[in-house]
């Protein structure tokens, strides 16, 4: 039997490749990254192993669960657009039921064990994240303002909070600081990509900032954003939870942002705005590295 015989048979028993995608597991891997920095800037040296473990599973359940509900929430418009037509739901290989099904599974196993094996609060407050995202953002702010994307990202950019109160069970300021960043790095990561797509979403009628008010204002925001994301990183070092390290890395990265966010304002011709979009992925996790390898080099001296 062939291995393509062989895979149109798993796939018919079971299309997992599609649930898993469903899941935006990519996307979740970078919040589970961003919780973990949460819990070590939490702890005075190792993270507890039940925080670690039941901690990061059960944020991560419930950020795929609700990464499932924005694919279930958008699979109409989803068919229109060329980047997500092809998605399990558009095109037929996971029904809206079972998809629903498979989020409400998915967030009740990660709030149950949240709640069980870590604290109450944690697990309240990814259910809050959940709702943010999933009902808040997608079912309403993404079709109602070009804003979409500066209120909803709050959602978003909660995992490294939630790491700091699965360790700690207390809401502290310092998990907010990290919250900030994430908050300012989250509309010039999208809008770039919102240009990039500026022709999808006018089609599928979503008002994002390069449909309602052109792309050179949008690109404009970008820039202004990359000022404010510059100062947010500073936070930790004002505050002083992180150390020389830190600051220096996080100050390379926050010029080369600047740099390519002007350059697209600026050079339309020499930088494109996916290439803005995949940096700021790569600047996200290379700036949560720092603040984590920063903790522990302080930790051992």
């Amino acid at each position: 039997m062939s291995k393509a015989h062989l895979a149109q048979l798993d796939s018919l028993a079971f299309p997992w490749r599609d649930y898993l995608e469903m899941t935006k597991p990519k996307v979740v891997a970078l919040m589970l990254v961003t919780a973990l920095v949460g819990m070590a800037l939490a702890s005075p040296g190792w993270i507890p192993l039940p925080a670690l473990v039941f901690g990061l599973t059960g944020i991560g359940l419930m950020a795929g669960a609700a990464a499932a509900i924005n694919h279930l929430v958008d699979r109409r418009i989803d068919t229109i657009m060329a980047r997500t037509h092809n998605r399990p739901l558009p095109k037929g290989r996971v029904a809206p039921l079972q998809a629903a099904v498979f989020a409400a599974v998915l967030a009740l196993v990660g709030f149950v064990m949240l709640y069980a094996l870590v604290n109450p609060l944690t697990a309240w407050l990814t259910f809050a994240s959940l709702i943010g995202y999933a009902g808040i953002y997608t079912g309403f702010l993404k079709r109602a303002t070009p804003q979409n994307i500066v209120i909803g990202g709050l959602a978003g950019a909660m995992p490294p909070l939630l790491g700091w109160t699965a360790v700690t069970g207390d809401f502290h300021g310092h998990g907010m600081l990290l919250v900030i960043i994430i908050f300012a790095w989250t509309p010039p990561h999208f809008w770039a990509l919102a240009i990039h797509r500026k022709a999808d979403y006018a089609k599928a009628g979503l008002p994002m900032l390069p449909v309602t008010h052109g792309v050179e204002y949008t690109k404009t925001h970008i820039l202004l954003y990359s000022f404010l994301l510059a100062l947010a990183c500073l936070l930790p070092v004002l505050v002083g939870m992180s150390g020389a390290l830190y600051l220096l890395g996080s100050s390379v990265l926050s010029a080369w942002f600047l740099w390519r966010a002007w350059q697209l304002k600026f050079q339309p011709e020499r930088y494109e705005p996916i290439k803005l979009f995949l940096f700021s992925i790569w600047q996200l996790l290379a700036l949560f590295v720092l603040l984590l390898v920063d903790h522990y080099l302080g930790v051992w001296l």
